[in-house]
């Protein structure tokens, strides 16, 4: 294998590990009744409407079939692609569910 295709490799694996990292995001947020577009806008608002995220909205489950997606996990994940920004939008979602009454 050249360099070449090597690099076209990495670039494949991170773009599908990209896209597995917005599918938890957008699932975490329909289990927990949350605007996956709205809490991206707020913490990408030049970025405009992502496409990928758009896609991967339609591979998510009702909540009622998805699994349990802990917060951790969601925040690690994105901390893993550098996504601080979309971890603090998630992390202030968490915060106010906590504190609000159940």
């Amino acid at each position: 294998m050249n360099r070449k295709e090597m690099e076209e490799q990495v670039i494949q694996a991170y773009q599908r590990d990209e896209g597995m990292m917005i599918l938890v995001f957008a699932q975490w947020c329909v289990n927990h009744s949350l605007d996956a577009r709205e809490l991206y806008a707020q913490a990408y608002p030049a970025q405009g409407e992502n496409q990928l995220l758009a896609q991967m909205l339609d591979n998510t489950v009702p909540r009622e079939e998805a699994e349990e997606i802990p917060d951790a996990t969601l925040l690690g994940v994105l901390s893993l692609f550098g996504n601080d920004d979309l971890a603090f939008v998630v992390s202030q979602a968490i915060e106010a569910r906590d504190r609000s009454p159940k």
